[in-house]
Order: C-alpha cells, then structure tokens, then sequence
C-alpha cells in the first residue's frame, strides 16, 4: 500500500458549473459578487449540477490514486466566502475594501456589522453529496477562525481575537454536525498562521481549539497551514510567508488537539529537521507545488517523501499537494495526483 495519499480542498470547477470561481480570476478586486445571482440562475437544477460537478471531482481523485479526497469545494467562490454566507452577521450586499496577504492585494470584501453566529448547518449535505460518489473516506474542509477574520472586513468586533472565538463557536457546530452524521476526516485551514505566527501563538491555536471543542474520538482532527497562494500559476516573485514561521509554530501545533498537520513543501523545500519537532502529530506533506504548470516526476516525489522518512515515523506521513488543486485546471491536477499516489504508494513501509 505504502504511504497513505491526500487532497487538501479545492480542484478545478467543471465548466457546466456555472458558478464565480477565485481560481479563475484570483486578482479581481471583489471576489464575492455574482455567486448568489449564479446560484438563482441554475434554479431548481443547481443540486444536480452541484452533485455531477462534486462526484467528478471526486471520481478523478479516487482515480488517479487518492486515499482521502475531498468534496473539491465546487459549490465554492472561494473557501472562505461560501463558509461565511452560512453564517449571521455577515453583510454581502454592502462590501468595504480592505489590503489582504501583508499588503499583496486589495479587495472588497463582506462585511461583519452584528454578532457572528450559524444561520444554518450545511455541510454535512456537502460531505454526504461527495461521500456518495466514493467509498473511500471523504475529507470536509472548512476556514479557520484566524483566516477568515483576516480575509473579510470587521466592523463590530474589533479585533481578532474576539472575532474568532465567535468563528471558532460557530465552526464548532458544523464540526461537531459532522462527526455526528459520519464525517471521519474534518479539517480546518489556517494558512494566516504561517503569515502572521505571533498571532497564531497569542490566540489563534486557541481559537483553532475551540472550534474542534468536543470532537469525538474516531475523527481525525486536521488542520491545514500552507504559506499563501500566488496570484496566477508559474509566478516566480510571490511573496510566501516567512519560511522560518513553521519552526515558530511547531510546538504549539504539536501540544494541541490535532491530529494531522498539512505543510507545504514542494513550492520551496523545508529544513526537514522540521519534522522531528512532531512526536505524535501526522505530517500531510506537500510534494507537488499547486501553482507551477511544471509536472513532478515520480522518482522526485518519490525521494523527497524518503528524505523526508529519516525525519519522521512513515506511520505518521502522508503525501498531499501544497494546497487546493483549482488553479492548476483539471488536466494538470490530474498529472500532478497521479504522480504523487504512485510515489507515495511505491514506498514500502
């Protein structure tokens, strides 16, 4: 069998779903408009588009060799936005502009104007409409509670902190929705805790805590933490997080409740004496780069999951991509998997 493979979110929207996409306009100035109108737009044959869309997605990760896929979050403009719009507080019709990333772009963004708290749960119908396409089990994802306070506009808390314990609370009941309803693989992405470490330390571990509040055993609580996309594939002068944050936030990560940690890798290799800080925390371990049109050969793959084995227990890594999957287009995430379920499953442990 070898090393266990999985995705970490998104992959790329089929073209019959006919819905805003961050990954194919990732630069425009405001990300959110449209989604709803697309949804109207498909009226009562939005769930069949949606399910056709979702089972394709994960269809293709089970086929090029995934263990643990995900729904692809094809109902998503992005994975952060779609999360929110479930939630009271937030304010979609009246968008503020705000400078995102450590200055790397500006957007207008929704808007919290009264407390946050869950409208309705929905995504246990989103685990259940991917699980049905697989009998492999099925990841859900959902923002963390530092990333989305970074990634809309805040005009009722004040700070984050605050405004992400109320995310995290809110959070909380879906987590706890869908270890209910049968969800085995829950993860929450946190990539602002490579951005912004210190913040991390003060309050995001413990807000990323609260939301996993109650988690029962069975399900394997993970969190994602890549250091930031870029804002078209194959460039070269994006600026990522600090490369040193990871070392800053390994020991908090491994003192906490999860369970799995998802790094990147393969954008620019690690110190892998990164590895030997987890004692008992699953490195998934990103071996494929998400915004590089360059294909991964298997023998490279390959090498850097062994080098990485002199660092850390093969019962505690798996082999995942950097990030989601969307801005690569079907044809090369499909390239890039294959590549990385052979790699990974030729390894004998």
């Amino acid at each position: 069998m070898g090393l266990l493979t999985t995705t970490i979110g998104a992959y790329p929207k089929p073209e019959y779903v006919k819905l805003p996409d961050w990954f194919g306009d990732l630069d425009t100035s405001e990300p959110t408009r449209g989604w709803a109108e697309a949804m109207a737009r498909m009226g009562d044959d939005a769930e069949s588009v949606l399910e056709r869309g979702t089972h394709e997605a994960v269809r293709d990760q089970v086929d090029a060799g995934i263990d643990i896929p995900t729904d692809g979050e094809i109902p998503r403009e992005n994975y952060i936005h779609y999360h929110c719009r479930h939630l009271e507080g937030f304010d979609f019709e009246n968008l503020t502009e705000k400078t995102l990333r450590t200055g790397n772009y500006s957007s207008f963004l929704p808007t919290v104007r009264s407390p946050v708290k869950v409208r309705d749960l929905f995504l246990v119908n989103d685990w259940k409409r991917a699980q049905a396409a697989t009998d492999k089990p099925l990841k859900i994802t959902m923002p963390g509670p530092l990333t989305v306070a970074d990634t809309v506009a805040d005009e009722f808390y004040g700070n984050q902190k605050d405004f992400g314990k109320a995310i995290a609370e809110a959070l909380n009941q879906e987590v706890l929705n869908l270890a209910d309803a049968g969800c085995r693989h829950i993860q929450i992405d946190e990539p602002l805790f490579a951005r912004y470490p210190e913040r991390a330390l003060d309050f995001g571990v413990e807000n990323l805590e609260r939301a996993f509040q109650g988690c029962p055993e069975g399900v394997t609580r993970t969190a994602h933490m890549c250091c930031g996309y870029p804002d078209k594939i194959d460039a070269v002068d994006y600026p990522k997080a600090p490369r040193e944050s990871y070392f800053q936030i390994a020991d908090a990560m491994e003192a906490s409740s999860v369970m799995a940690l998802s790094l990147e890798d393969a954008h620019r290799y690690n110190d892998l004496s990164l590895l030997e800080q987890f004692k008992t925390t699953t490195i998934i371990f990103g071996v494929v780069a998400i915004a590089k049109s360059r294909v991964e050969a298997v023998e490279e793959i390959r090498q850097r999951l062994l080098d990485a084995l002199e660092h850390i227990d093969a019962s505690r890594l798996i082999a995942g991509p950097d990030c989601g999957l969307g801005i690569l287009g079907r044809e090369l995430a499909l390239e890039k998997m294959r590549n990385l379920s052979e790699a990974a499953h030729s390894i004998e442990i």
